[in-house]
Protein backbone atom coordinates (compact mmCIF):
# COMPACT_ATOMS: atom_id res chain seq x y z
CA UNK A 1 0.00 0.00 0.00
CA UNK A 2 1.23 3.51 -0.83
CA UNK A 3 2.25 5.32 2.42
CA UNK A 4 0.03 8.33 1.69
CA UNK A 5 -2.93 6.02 1.20
CA UNK A 6 -2.07 4.15 4.39
CA UNK A 7 -2.07 7.38 6.37
CA UNK A 8 -5.69 7.95 5.26
CA UNK A 9 -6.79 4.49 6.36
CA UNK A 10 -10.32 4.70 7.82
CA UNK A 11 -9.64 1.70 10.06
CA UNK A 12 -8.88 2.00 13.78
CA UNK A 13 -5.20 2.31 14.61
CA UNK A 14 -3.00 1.00 17.39
CA UNK A 15 0.66 1.34 18.31
CA UNK A 16 2.71 -1.75 19.05
CA UNK A 17 5.84 -1.42 21.17
CA UNK A 18 8.56 -4.05 21.53
CA UNK A 19 10.74 -3.22 24.54
CA UNK A 20 14.16 -4.83 24.39
CA UNK A 21 17.30 -4.51 26.44
CA UNK A 22 19.06 -2.40 23.80
CA UNK A 23 16.30 -0.98 21.59
CA UNK A 24 12.62 -0.03 21.67
CA UNK A 25 10.88 -0.83 18.39
CA UNK A 26 7.54 0.78 17.57
CA UNK A 27 5.00 0.46 14.79
CA UNK A 28 1.66 2.14 14.13
CA UNK A 29 -0.79 -0.24 12.48
CA UNK A 30 -4.35 -0.20 11.30
CA UNK A 31 -6.75 -3.00 12.19
CA UNK A 32 -5.87 -4.88 8.99
CA UNK A 33 -2.24 -5.07 10.12
CA UNK A 34 -0.93 -2.48 7.66
CA UNK A 35 2.20 -0.76 8.95
CA UNK A 36 1.62 3.01 8.78
CA UNK A 37 4.70 4.31 10.59
CA UNK A 38 7.66 2.86 12.44
CA UNK A 39 10.56 3.92 14.65
CA UNK A 40 13.41 2.51 16.69
CA UNK A 41 15.01 4.26 19.64
CA UNK A 42 17.70 3.13 22.08
CA UNK A 43 16.63 1.69 25.41
CA UNK A 44 17.91 3.94 28.22
CA UNK A 45 20.94 2.57 30.05
CA UNK A 46 20.51 1.51 32.74
CA UNK A 47 17.05 0.39 31.65
CA UNK A 48 15.31 1.26 34.92
CA UNK A 49 11.50 1.50 34.81
CA UNK A 50 11.17 5.27 35.10
CA UNK A 51 13.61 6.03 32.31
CA UNK A 52 12.03 3.41 30.05
CA UNK A 53 8.55 4.82 30.71
CA UNK A 54 9.69 8.28 29.64
CA UNK A 55 11.41 6.91 26.54
CA UNK A 56 8.29 4.99 25.45
CA UNK A 57 6.06 8.04 25.99
CA UNK A 58 8.37 10.22 23.88
CA UNK A 59 8.64 7.62 21.12
CA UNK A 60 4.87 7.14 20.91
CA UNK A 61 4.35 10.90 20.65
CA UNK A 62 6.92 11.05 17.85
CA UNK A 63 5.42 8.21 15.82
CA UNK A 64 1.85 9.46 16.23
CA UNK A 65 1.88 13.24 16.71
CA UNK A 66 -1.76 13.56 15.62
CA UNK A 67 -3.01 10.84 18.02
CA UNK A 68 -4.54 8.74 15.28
CA UNK A 69 -3.98 5.56 17.33
CA UNK A 70 -6.16 5.36 20.42
CA UNK A 71 -4.56 2.30 22.03
CA UNK A 72 -1.08 0.94 22.69
CA UNK A 73 0.18 -2.60 23.21
CA UNK A 74 3.56 -3.11 24.82
CA UNK A 75 5.65 -6.26 24.74
CA UNK A 76 8.21 -6.43 27.52
CA UNK A 77 10.72 -9.03 28.75
CA UNK A 78 9.14 -11.27 31.36
CA UNK A 79 5.55 -11.95 32.40
CA UNK A 80 2.67 -9.56 32.89
CA UNK A 81 0.03 -9.97 35.57
CA UNK A 82 -3.37 -11.36 34.61
CA UNK A 83 -4.82 -7.86 34.21
CA UNK A 84 -2.12 -7.14 31.61
CA UNK A 85 -1.21 -3.89 33.35
CA UNK A 86 1.82 -4.74 35.48
CA UNK A 87 5.21 -6.04 34.40
CA UNK A 88 5.85 -8.63 37.09
CA UNK A 89 9.58 -9.19 36.62
CA UNK A 90 12.28 -8.88 33.97
CA UNK A 91 15.35 -10.80 35.06
CA UNK A 92 17.62 -9.08 32.54
CA UNK A 93 16.47 -5.48 33.25
CA UNK A 94 17.35 -3.67 36.51
CA UNK A 95 14.57 -2.80 38.94
CA UNK A 96 11.75 -4.46 37.02
CA UNK A 97 9.54 -6.08 39.62
CA UNK A 98 5.78 -5.42 39.75
CA UNK A 99 6.08 -2.28 37.63
CA UNK A 100 2.63 -0.69 36.95
CA UNK A 101 3.70 0.33 33.46
CA UNK A 102 0.18 0.72 32.01
CA UNK A 103 -0.88 2.96 34.91
CA UNK A 104 2.20 5.11 34.41
CA UNK A 105 1.84 5.43 30.66
CA UNK A 106 -1.87 6.06 30.19
CA UNK A 107 -1.92 9.62 31.60
CA UNK A 108 1.20 10.46 29.61
CA UNK A 109 -0.11 9.03 26.34
CA UNK A 110 -3.84 9.75 26.72
CA UNK A 111 -4.36 6.31 25.23
CA UNK A 112 -5.30 2.95 26.69
CA UNK A 113 -2.38 0.58 27.28
CA UNK A 114 -2.13 -3.18 27.58
CA UNK A 115 0.97 -5.26 28.36
CA UNK A 116 2.20 -8.70 27.37
CA UNK A 117 5.35 -10.76 27.46
CA UNK A 118 7.46 -9.89 24.41
CA UNK A 119 7.57 -13.47 23.14
CA UNK A 120 3.78 -13.71 23.52
CA UNK A 121 3.53 -10.66 21.29
CA UNK A 122 5.85 -12.26 18.76
CA UNK A 123 3.80 -15.44 18.50
CA UNK A 124 0.58 -13.42 18.13
CA UNK A 125 2.22 -11.46 15.32
CA UNK A 126 3.27 -14.70 13.62
CA UNK A 127 -0.24 -16.11 14.08
CA UNK A 128 -1.77 -13.00 12.51
CA UNK A 129 0.48 -12.50 9.51
CA UNK A 130 3.45 -14.86 9.75
CA UNK A 131 4.57 -18.46 9.92
CA UNK A 132 1.96 -19.56 12.47
CA UNK A 133 -1.08 -18.68 10.35
CA UNK A 134 -3.51 -21.58 10.39
CA UNK A 135 -1.78 -23.32 13.33
CA UNK A 136 -3.44 -23.90 16.69
CA UNK A 137 -0.71 -25.39 18.90
CA UNK A 138 2.57 -23.52 18.63
CA UNK A 139 5.75 -23.16 20.68
CA UNK A 140 7.93 -20.13 19.93
CA UNK A 141 11.50 -19.75 21.18
CA UNK A 142 13.39 -16.47 20.90
CA UNK A 143 17.14 -17.04 20.77
CA UNK A 144 19.00 -13.86 21.61
CA UNK A 145 20.32 -12.06 24.68
CA UNK A 146 18.11 -14.47 26.59
CA UNK A 147 15.92 -17.37 25.53
CA UNK A 148 12.29 -16.35 25.72
CA UNK A 149 9.26 -18.21 24.61
CA UNK A 150 5.53 -18.35 24.12
CA UNK A 151 2.89 -21.04 23.75
CA UNK A 152 -0.35 -21.16 21.81
CA UNK A 153 -2.77 -23.92 22.75
CA UNK A 154 -5.90 -24.18 20.68
CA UNK A 155 -5.00 -20.86 19.07
CA UNK A 156 -4.92 -19.00 22.39
CA UNK A 157 -2.03 -17.78 24.50
CA UNK A 158 -1.17 -20.03 27.43
CA UNK A 159 -0.13 -17.85 30.38
CA UNK A 160 -1.08 -19.96 33.40
CA UNK A 161 -3.15 -18.99 36.42
CA UNK A 162 -0.91 -16.08 37.44
CA UNK A 163 0.15 -14.89 34.00
CA UNK A 164 3.74 -16.14 34.33
CA UNK A 165 3.55 -19.42 32.41
CA UNK A 166 5.54 -20.25 29.27
CA UNK A 167 9.11 -19.30 30.13
CA UNK A 168 10.74 -22.23 28.30
CA UNK A 169 14.19 -20.66 28.36
CA UNK A 170 14.34 -21.08 32.13
CA UNK A 171 13.89 -24.86 32.24
CA UNK A 172 16.93 -26.77 33.46
CA UNK A 173 18.89 -29.03 31.13
CA UNK A 174 22.03 -29.50 33.27
CA UNK A 175 21.71 -29.45 37.11
CA UNK A 176 25.31 -28.33 37.70
CA UNK A 177 25.48 -25.95 34.74
CA UNK A 178 26.17 -22.20 34.70
CA UNK A 179 24.05 -19.95 36.93
CA UNK A 180 21.04 -18.26 35.34
CA UNK A 181 19.63 -14.87 36.30
CA UNK A 182 16.43 -16.68 37.22
CA UNK A 183 18.19 -18.49 40.07
CA UNK A 184 18.26 -21.77 38.19
CA UNK A 185 21.46 -23.48 37.08
CA UNK A 186 22.08 -24.96 33.67
CA UNK A 187 18.95 -23.46 32.13
CA UNK A 188 18.24 -23.59 28.42
CA UNK A 189 18.96 -19.85 28.40
CA UNK A 190 22.38 -20.45 30.00
CA UNK A 191 23.37 -22.59 27.02
CA UNK A 192 21.38 -21.29 24.05
CA UNK A 193 21.44 -17.52 24.46
CA UNK A 194 24.14 -15.37 22.86
CA UNK A 195 26.08 -15.68 26.11
CA UNK A 196 25.70 -19.44 26.03
CA UNK A 197 26.97 -19.56 22.47
CA UNK A 198 29.93 -17.53 23.69
CA UNK A 199 30.93 -20.45 25.91
CA UNK A 200 31.31 -22.53 22.77
CA UNK A 201 33.12 -19.93 20.68
CA UNK A 202 34.73 -16.56 21.21
CA UNK A 203 33.50 -15.38 17.82
CA UNK A 204 30.63 -12.96 17.34
CA UNK A 205 27.52 -14.90 16.21
CA UNK A 206 27.44 -13.12 12.86
CA UNK A 207 31.07 -13.97 12.19
CA UNK A 208 30.51 -17.52 13.34
CA UNK A 209 27.60 -17.85 10.91
CA UNK A 210 29.61 -16.26 8.10
CA UNK A 211 32.43 -18.74 8.59
CA UNK A 212 30.00 -21.65 8.70
CA UNK A 213 28.41 -20.40 5.48
CA UNK A 214 31.87 -20.64 3.96
CA UNK A 215 32.30 -24.22 5.10
CA UNK A 216 34.63 -23.61 8.05
CA UNK A 217 34.75 -26.92 9.94
CA UNK A 218 35.32 -25.38 13.39
CA UNK A 219 32.41 -22.99 12.98
CA UNK A 220 30.14 -25.77 11.76
CA UNK A 221 31.11 -27.87 14.79
CA UNK A 222 30.18 -25.02 17.14
CA UNK A 223 26.72 -24.69 15.59
CA UNK A 224 26.28 -28.45 15.78
CA UNK A 225 27.10 -28.37 19.51
CA UNK A 226 24.69 -25.46 19.97
CA UNK A 227 21.94 -27.34 18.12
CA UNK A 228 22.48 -30.41 20.29
CA UNK A 229 21.92 -28.36 23.45
CA UNK A 230 18.86 -26.68 21.99
CA UNK A 231 17.48 -30.04 20.89
CA UNK A 232 17.89 -31.46 24.40
CA UNK A 233 15.88 -28.64 25.91
CA UNK A 234 13.29 -28.70 23.16
CA UNK A 235 12.75 -32.44 23.63
CA UNK A 236 11.48 -31.91 27.18
CA UNK A 237 9.15 -29.16 26.01
CA UNK A 238 7.73 -31.34 23.26
CA UNK A 239 6.69 -34.00 25.75
CA UNK A 240 4.68 -31.42 27.70
CA UNK A 241 3.14 -29.47 24.82
CA UNK A 242 3.18 -31.71 21.69
CA UNK A 243 2.83 -28.69 19.39
CA UNK A 244 2.34 -28.94 15.67
CA UNK A 245 4.82 -26.13 15.07
CA UNK A 246 7.97 -24.85 16.78
CA UNK A 247 9.04 -21.38 15.67
CA UNK A 248 12.56 -20.03 16.21
CA UNK A 249 13.05 -16.28 16.44
CA UNK A 250 15.64 -13.88 17.78
CA UNK A 251 19.02 -12.99 16.36
CA UNK A 252 20.52 -16.48 16.56
CA UNK A 253 17.71 -17.97 14.47
CA UNK A 254 19.46 -16.55 11.42
CA UNK A 255 21.94 -19.43 11.73
CA UNK A 256 19.22 -22.07 12.02
CA UNK A 257 20.28 -23.69 8.74
CA UNK A 258 23.50 -24.63 10.54
CA UNK A 259 22.05 -25.91 13.82
CA UNK A 260 18.61 -27.31 12.92
CA UNK A 261 19.96 -30.67 11.74
CA UNK A 262 21.48 -31.22 15.20
CA UNK A 263 18.21 -30.13 16.83
CA UNK A 264 16.27 -32.68 14.78
CA UNK A 265 18.80 -35.39 15.61
CA UNK A 266 18.17 -34.89 19.33
CA UNK A 267 14.40 -34.63 18.93
CA UNK A 268 14.20 -37.85 16.92
CA UNK A 269 16.47 -39.63 19.39
CA UNK A 270 14.79 -38.43 22.59
CA UNK A 271 11.10 -37.91 21.77
CA UNK A 272 8.64 -40.73 21.08
CA UNK A 273 7.23 -40.61 17.57
CA UNK A 274 3.69 -40.14 18.88
CA UNK A 275 4.76 -36.97 20.71
CA UNK A 276 6.32 -35.39 17.61
CA UNK A 277 3.89 -36.61 14.98
CA UNK A 278 3.55 -34.01 12.22
CA UNK A 279 5.95 -31.65 13.97
CA UNK A 280 7.46 -28.75 12.03
CA UNK A 281 10.39 -26.62 13.26
CA UNK A 282 10.81 -23.38 11.32
CA UNK A 283 12.18 -19.86 11.57
CA UNK A 284 9.79 -17.03 12.31
CA UNK A 285 8.64 -15.29 9.14
CA UNK A 286 8.40 -11.71 10.44
CA UNK A 287 11.82 -11.27 12.00
CA UNK A 288 12.16 -8.39 14.43
CA UNK A 289 8.79 -7.00 13.38
CA UNK A 290 6.73 -9.78 14.94
CA UNK A 291 6.76 -8.35 18.47
CA UNK A 292 5.45 -4.90 17.70
CA UNK A 293 2.83 -6.32 15.30
CA UNK A 294 1.60 -8.77 17.92
CA UNK A 295 1.52 -6.06 20.59
CA UNK A 296 -0.70 -3.96 18.33
CA UNK A 297 -2.94 -6.96 17.64
CA UNK A 298 -3.40 -7.54 21.37
CA UNK A 299 -4.29 -3.86 21.80
CA UNK A 300 -7.00 -4.24 19.15
CA UNK A 301 -8.33 -7.41 20.79
CA UNK A 302 -8.28 -6.26 24.40
CA UNK A 303 -9.01 -2.53 24.34
CA UNK A 304 -12.04 -0.60 23.25
CA UNK A 305 -11.61 2.78 21.55
CA UNK A 306 -10.72 5.49 24.06
CA UNK A 307 -13.23 8.29 24.43
CA UNK A 308 -11.76 11.47 25.88
CA UNK A 309 -13.55 14.48 27.30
Amino acid sequence: MDPSTAERSPLPQAIGVDLGGSAIKLGRFDAAGTLLAEAVCPTPQPAVPGAVTTAIAEAVAAIDPDSRADRVGIGHPGPSDRTCRRARIAINLPGWRDVPLADWLEPLLQRQVTLANDANCAVIGELWQGAARGSADVLLLTLGTGVGGAVLLGGRLFTGHGGAAAEPGLIGIQPEGPPCNSGNRGSLESYCSIGGLGRLSGLDPRELCRRADGGDAEALAVWQAYGRLLGIGLSSLLYVLTPELVLLGGGLSGASHHFLPAVWEQVEQRVLAVSREGLRIERCALGNGAGRLGAARLAFERLAPLRLG
